[in-house]
């Protein structure tokens, strides 16, 4: 039974964000900036089970951004999955019980989405300001996001139910 809960798990943890992501945190602007819930359950979904899963997870968040907000379909979807699995990475080639891990991931994975976001629209040749984008908005959804992050975090961890590292995973070590 349990290999069938942690997909549904999750499923319902990605679509709550997105759904919440989409209706509400869109129009919330502070300082100049959104946060961004999908991005921080993601963070703690990809930290929590692996890239597999976070990869998994940041495609079908993305999707359902995408789809919900009738914007470029794959744009979100793509920068999300790469999100989701480096992150991923990151949660398990060093300790998943360390305090920094969910905020250096978080502070690191919103700079790079949003560059990522602003590369991405110009290359299809949609407007963009790299003003706003960068320089405006960018100072303020970090700040945003690293406040949302132990919230977030903390009901994720919580909805997948994690004491330790799920079955079957290693903690990679470094020799020397």
């Amino acid at each position: 039974m349990r290999p069938l809960l942690e997909p549904a798990k999750i499923g319902v943890l990605v679509f709550v964000a997105a759904i919440l992501q989409v209706t509400i945190f869109s129009s919330v602007e502070i300082l100049g900036g959104t946060p961004d819930v999908v991005l921080l359950t993601l963070m703690g979904i990809a930290l929590l089970r692996g890239s597999i899963y976070g990869a998994s997870a940041g495609f079908a968040a993305g999707f359902l951004v995408d789809t919900a907000n009738l914007s470029t379909l794959g744009v979100t979807s793509l920068l999300l999955t790469i999100a989701g699995y480096w992150i991923g990475r990151y949660g398990e080639t060093t300790g998943r019980d360390r305090a920094h891990a969910p905020f250096v991931s978080v502070a690191v994975a919103t700079i790079l989405v949003q560059f990522g976001a602003l590369f991405l629209h110009y290359m299809l040749g949609d407007p963009v300001s790299a003003r706003i984008a960068l320089l405006d908005a960018l100072a303020p959804k970090v700040a945003l996001n690293l406040l949302l992050t132990l919230p977030v975090y903390a009901l994720t961890r919580r909805a997948l139910a994690l004491a330790a590292a799920p079955e079957g995973a290693t903690e990679v070590r470094l020799l020397g």
